[in-house]
């Protein structure tokens, strides 16, 4: 039987391999710094990225609830904790923290990326986002890893070890308003992990447009907007 191939017109995308990924590098435009091990840390189709050393937790509360648009809520909400070298984070069956990579990021105008798990920690139960795997073209900054452990025993967890890996599509055209300053992106150039910000989202606004429209733009944000 015939094998129907698509028109190469029809693929609108590529997946970045290891030979494309280096040479985004070397040309400077994709950061992934530091980088201290590319023969490790660069995969076939990807860049493995390492485990920070902050951790944000959600501390046990006998609120009736959390409003995410109240930044005084969210921020009493968690806590910071740091791991100092040589030691670990022992994350507990059912817990669920904020972590960060090690590794900052420039993802150019032509580039999505994606934040995905490793096989090797998914076999321990571990995950490293709930919803947040996107990092938007123009975003600049660390990664907030959001860990949880779906396993029946702890797992120790060490700043340095490889945590996650970030994988790359080329858009058909570049970005015409990347994620940034120019839309008001609320997690750019963000250090350690970051608790939701999503009180500042335009739909919760205190003053809405008085056309009832849905006012300014907010950015797409990375993979935690």
């Amino acid at each position: 039987m015939r094998e129907l191939k698509p028109p190469a017109a029809a693929l609108p995308y590529m997946i970045l391999s290891d030979t494309d990924i280096l040479a985004r590098l070397r040309d400077g435009d994709l950061v992934v710094d530091p980088l201290d091990d590319i023969d490790t840390q660069v995969q076939p189709a990807s860049v493995d990225l390492r485990l920070g050393s902050q951790f944000l937790e959600f501390r046990r509360t006998n609120i009736p609830c959390i409003h995410p648009t109240d930044a005084r809520e969210v921020d009493e909400y968690v806590e910071e904790t740091h791991v100092p070298e040589g030691d670990d984070f022992i994350l507990h069956p059912g817990d669920f923290v904020l972590g960060t990579t090690k590794e900052t990021v420039a993802i150019p105008d032509d580039i999505v990326a994606h934040v995905e798990g490793r096989s090797s920690l998914g076999r321990l139960a571990i995950v490293v986002h709930a919803t947040a795997g996107l990092c938007d073209p123009g975003y600049q900054g660390q990664i907030t890893l959001e860990l949880s452990n779906l396993g029946n025993a702890p797992v120790a967890l060490s700043p340095g070890m490889r945590i996650s890996q970030l994988t790359f599509t080329e858009l058909k055209t570049p970005a015409d308003r990347p994620y940034g300053a120019e839309r008001g992106s609320k997690y750019q150039n963000q250090s350690g992990p970051q608790a939701s910000r999503i009180g500042d989202d335009p739909e919760f606004a205190a003053d809405p447009p008085a056309d009832g429209g849905d006012g300014p733009l907010d950015g797409a944000g990375d993979s935690e907007r």
